[in-house]
């Protein structure tokens, strides 16, 4: 009894809100008392709504009340501390508002050492006691604290949920098996789980295996753009070097090209991070699945693993890192041999035509200004090989040859869902973006083929105007038929003539402003000519009307 008293007085002279003896004890409007660094603390919390409440009986105080100590109680604190009262040494013991309480306990609640999937009630380490002594007890399934008992119990018969039936794919009690679920497969809970915790295992090994895959890939894109950058650091010095020779005529030019090249190496690298962060975010959410699937592993309460295992064993698509492919360390090579070219060439005119040369630097400009191509060898230095994206590929259309080549079918193809893909007309984007000077040509089978650009952020669903390659301000497009071409930007079409041809090729001069189409057979025929600014990477694009036209990237190189 003396005992149960001391464990009274303990609990009426201790803290809520810190379970220790009261410091500094202060009562407020409501009765209950706390140390005063606990009220202030909890009440700092609070300062943002300006309403003020009891941790224990919620009542609310408007404004904050004044805090002074409670002297009597300080006092009678201090006394039983004398008397050998100290804090109770088992706080940690009674259960707390996360925590699983015992349901046997009355008053203050002990935390519950195991949950009894038979009795359906949880207890803490004294009141389990009887089901490791008594012997029908014995046969109980005890499990770690758990306050998801009652999804055990058959809300129907009111009995423990230990059989799974596979028909209907839920948990059910044994009367319901001779019930409502008679004829069924139905199986033990435990035989169930250990059929999916196979498949878990499985699981985690495909993801283990993704992740170590992803890493080896991000390492490879860390060593790309360590590699675009010290490519770029050696360019820019060698350029400099050169124009340094030429520096009475070519200063300006010089500090134009450090900047290109500066300007691809951020393309470049902010391409390969964008792909490297993908890839991390991805390797950080399996590792959060494979954690959770782990912990799902270890679940004693068959039910809650079936419960919850569904939604867990679902992976979401892997990134698509098909685009990595680390090239040979030659990124600005060219760059410094185009300079090295105008430096011979420019000292040849200075020596052979010096009279000719203005002192304004107007004559300089256009030295170092693209002469126009005429011939296809000419456009081949600036060809790009690219590819189409899956991503953004109507369903209507399918990709073959590496995904260069785009056929349009009447049959729906079974792409992934993801949110840059066309769904209202059968268009499909590059998976390169397109800056500087790039030259690339299509190969078309058909009724009409329309070969376009357009900008990343072009709408993938909606009306015509809004998504149609030529509809709207973000794409610029040429219609190819068999007799004749137009030309389509903003919803205004331009009639083109020119003669046909089964290849169309496109230059870009982003820089410039250029976007050029050409009519290629043994010769090159300009189709039409867009002169603009343009704000923002662009893409190759096609769209394919007809059913069985085919439109095919061609291998330049």
């Amino acid at each position: 009894m003396a005992q149960k008293g001391d464990q009274l007085d303990r609990e009426t002279i201790s803290c809520s809100i810190c379970l220790d003896l009261l410091k500094d004890p202060v009562t407020i409007p409501c009765g209950h008392s706390y140390c005063m660094g606990c009220i202030k603390g909890f009440w700092d919390g609070e300062d943002q709504r300006k309403i003020y409440s009891c941790p224990q009986c919620r009542q609310a105080f408007t404004p904050r009340p004044v805090l002074v100590k409670n002297t009597m109680l300080a006092d009678l604190v201090e006394q039983l501390k004398k008397t050998g009262l100290q804090a109770a040494p088992a706080d940690h013991c009674y259960a707390g508002p996360e925590d699983v309480a015992c349901d046997v306990c009355t008053g203050r609640k002990r935390k519950a050492f195991k949950s009894c999937l038979t009795c359906s009630a949880s207890y803490c380490e004294n009141h389990v006691q009887p089901h490791y002594d008594a012997a029908p007890l014995k046969k109980h399934n005890l499990v770690d604290p758990s306050e998801k008992l009652q999804e055990n119990i058959c809300s129907r018969h009111d009995e423990v949920m230990k059989m799974f039936c596979r028909t209907d794919q839920q948990s059910i009690c044994y009367l319901c098996s001779v019930d409502e679920h008679k004829g069924h497969d139905t199986v033990s809970a435990a035989a169930e789980r250990t059929e999916r915790q196979r498949e878990l295992e499985v699981s985690r090994q495909h993801i283990q295996k993704r992740i170590q895959d992803r890493e080896k890939d991000v390492k490879l894109l860390q060593q790309e753009v360590e590699a675009v950058s010290r490519s770029a650091d050696k360019a820019v010095k060698n350029s400099e070097k050169i124009f340094t020779e030429l520096i009475s005529l070519i200063q300006k030019r010089s500090s134009d090209v450090k900047q290109q090249i500066r300007s691809q190496q951020e393309t470049e690298v902010s391409r390969v991070k964008e792909l490297q962060e993908k890839l991390e975010q991805e390797i950080t959410e399996l590792k959060r699945k494979d954690a959770e699937l782990k912990k799902l592993s270890h679940t004693e309460d068959h039910i809650q693993f079936l419960l919850n295992y569904p939604s867990l064993s679902q992976l979401s698509a892997p990134t698509d890192s098909s685009s990595i492919n680390i090239r040979p360390l030659r990124y600005f090579e060219d760059v410094t041999a185009a300079v090295s070219e105008l430096r011979d060439q420019l000292q040849d005119i200075l020596r052979e035509k010096w009279t000719n040369i203005s002192l304004t630097g107007t004559e300089v400009d256009v030295l170092l200004s693209e002469p126009e191509l005429k011939t296809r060898a000419g456009f081949l230095r600036y060809s790009r090989e690219i590819t189409l994206d899956p991503n953004t590929a109507n369903t209507r259309l399918l990709l073959s040859d590496g995904n260069r080549k785009a056929e349009r079918t009447s049959q729906r193809q079974s792409y992934s869902r993801h949110p840059d893909r066309f769904t209202g007309w059968c268009q499909v984007l590059s998976r390169e973006s397109l800056t500087g000077r790039c030259y690339w040509e299509v190969e078309w089978r058909g009724r009409a083929v329309y070969v376009a650009v357009a900008y990343k952020n072009i709408s993938r669903a909606g009306t015509l105007c809004e998504c149609g390659f030529g509809f709207n301000d973000k794409s610029w497009m040429l219609i190819c038929d068999t007799d004749s071409y137009t030309f389509l930007f903003n919803k205004i079409s331009t009639p083109v003539s020119g003669p046909g041809s089964s290849r169309v090729g496109v230059y870009l001069d982003h820089r410039a402003g250029i976007l050029s189409f050409y009519s290629v057979s043994e010769t090159m025929t300009l189709l039409h000519r867009v002169q603009t600014t343009f704000t923002q990477p662009l893409y190759a694009g096609l769209w394919l009307y007809y059913v069985g036209d085919t439109a095919e990237l061609c291998k330049l190189k």
